[in-house]
Order: C-alpha cells, then sequence, then structure tokens
C-alpha cells in the first residue's frame, strides 16, 4: 500500500492490575506414571532438580492426602510422585481418585511408555526382573501391564514416548515441559529419516515422501556417501524443486506446531522417507531441522537406515 503516511496519536492506556497469584495457584502436583522400564525414576531424578519435592511408589489411599499437605505446606509449592503397577488391581480406582485430587490441587499426570523391543532391551540390559513377576517372560509382562495400565493411560494429561530417549534426553524433555520459566514452545520436534524399502517407522506422527527428488545413488561417486556429505547435500540442494519443497513444508509446519502445542502435544516426530534412507531424506531432516531450530524450536535427527 502505499500514499502519505497518517500521524496517529498514542492513546493513553488503562493501567492494567495485575492480579497475584495465591499460594494454592502457584502450587502443582505431578503424578508420573507409565511403563516399567519406560525411565519413570530418571524422570522423577528430573523433577528432584527442578525443585519438587518427590516421591516415589506412594499408595494410591494416600495420594489424596498427599495432595492436601502440599496444598497446605509452605514448604512445598510443587511435588511430583510416582504411581505404577506396584499398586497392584487397585488402579482401576486412580481416575476417580484424580478426580478428588484436581479438587484440591492442580495437577497434571505424566504418562511414560515406550516399544516393546526397546522395554525389552532395557530390562535385558539391566538385567532386572520385571515387576509384575518371574513365572512369565518379559513381553507377556509388558503385554500384562500395558492392560493393567490402561485406567491410568485414558485419563493422562502427557502421554511420552521414550523409545527414541537417552536419560539426558529425558531429563532434558522434562525440564523444558516443566520449568517454570520455559518458553510457550513446550514441544520437542524429531527431524528423521527413513527408507521405504524398510518399512515406515511406527512411531512416526507425519510422514513425508521425498523420493520425487533426483537420487544420488545413481551419481558414482555420491553411491557410498550420505546426505550429511557437503558434495551430496549440495547435489540435492541445488535442484528448484527440493528449495520449493523444504520452503512449502516449512511454512505447514510452522502452521501446524502452534495448534500441536495448543492440544498439549509435547512430542513431535516429523519422518521424511527415500527409497533407502541414505542420501534425500538424510539431507532433507538435516535441513528442516536446521530451519525449525531458527524458528525457535526445539529439534533433534535421528536417522534410521544410514549407514555409519
Amino acid at each position: 500500500m502505499t500514499g502519505a503516511t497518517i500521524p496517529v496519536m498514542p492513546r493513553k492506556q488503562a493501567k492494567k492490575t495485575v492480579k497475584p497469584k495465591t499460594s494454592s495457584e502457584s502450587k502443582e502436583l505431578v503424578i508420573l506414571t507409565g511403563l516399567s522400564g519406560s525411565g519413570k525414576l530418571s524422570a522423577l531424578k528430573a523433577f528432584e532438580d527442578l525443585g519438587f519435592y518427590s516421591v516415589d511408589n506412594l499408595p494410591l489411599e494416600l495420594v489424596s492426602r498427599f495432595a492436601d499437605l502440599v496444598r497446605q505446606s509452605r514448604e512445598i509449592q510443587r511435588a511430583a510422585l510416582v504411581v505404577d503397577v506396584r499398586e497392584g488391581m487397585r488402579l482401576d480406582e486412580f481416575p476417580a481418585i484424580l478426580k478428588k485430587v484436581r479438587r484440591v490441587l492442580p495437577t497434571r499426570v505424566l504418562y511414560l511408555e515406550a516399544s516393546n523391543d526397546a522395554l525389552i532391551r532395557r530390562f535385558s540390559e539391566t538385567r532386572r526382573p520385571h515387576p509384575m513377576g518371574r513365572a512369565d517372560t518379559v513381553v507377556q509382562s509388558i503385554r500384562a501391564e500395558r492392560k493393567r495400565l490402561d485406567p491410568i493411560r485414558n485419563v493422562a494429561d502427557i502421554i511420552l514416548d521414550t523409545t527414541k530417549f537417552t536419560v539426558h534426553d529425558l531429563r532434558a524433555h522434562i525440564g523444558a515441559q516443566f520449568e517454570r520459566e520455559a518458553s510457550d514452545r513446550n514441544l520437542t520436534i524429531s527431524s528423521n529419516s527413513f527408507g521405504f524399502k524398510n518399512g515406515v517407522p511406527a512411531e512416526v506422527d507425519l510422514v513425508f515422501d521425498v523420493r520425487f527428488l533426483p537420487n544420488p545413488h545413481f551419481v558414482p561417486e555420491f553411491r557410498k556417501l550420505t546426505g550429511k556429505h557437503p558434495s551430496v547435500a549440495k547435489y540435492v540442494r541445488d535442484f528448484p524443486q527440493t528449495t520449493e519443497f523444504l520452503d512449502r513444508t516449512t511454512e505447514l509446519l510452522k502452521f501446524l506446531l502452534p495448534h500441536y502445542i495448543k492440544e498439549g502435544k509435547s512430542y513431535l516426530t516429523v519422518a521424511f522417507g527415500c527409497t533407502g534412507g541414505q542420501h534425500r531424506s538424510v539431507f532433507i531432516a538435516e535441513e528442516m531441522k536446521k530451519r525449525l531450530s531458527a524458528a525457535g524450536y526445539r529439534v533433534k535427527t535421528s536417522h534410521r537406515d544410514m549407514p555409519h
């Protein structure tokens, strides 16, 4: 729009009165739960580091009383407690107990889970028996535990899949999600690559097919390299359709991400697939990480089928 600039006199704004939070409004309880081997103890330690008063394995009948004590306490502002399968059949009572607790104190339920393969590997590495018992195999115990925990999972505010998380990833995620001074962008994004010939990853939220881009595999000097190599990256980047795809996809994600955050989503996996998962998808995943990081989001990459 062109033309003369019309001066606008600033309008006096009335002073806004900011209502201070009462002590009960500033308090918070997090109930940490989920599958055995999904990282609950590491998560509880992360809450401790954030200043939460933390309790492991509090009996269900004491949860309401504990919430009331936190509400009345002058020393405790934020608390976290673990409720898990060790409670046995009483877990069916959890939704009713949660309703009572929320009348007393603002409460969020964080449910941790992971794939069967990841849980089996973790139990194998630690050589710990599954808490459901030694009579069944670990796989049978995991299936039984998933079923037993359904009443809790169904009322969880946040469901976090820790399959791809290291202990450090989990603690960083908890810190970003629950730190009082955290920004509104409490969303961790995983920008992944994969090869369609090995199947689409099960844990993906959004999938983009980049097989329409020219394939560096057919350039002899690129065949043994990956999309992380500068020469391969330049080859893929120099095609005009690559730039247009990245621009359009970046704009789409920038539109979607605030809505995911508003709905309470804390972890999003975006996957880019090519034929073998070695060149095009790797480059695109890395480039998308740069673009979304520049926009202020926390992004990590993972390349399932890239040769090491």
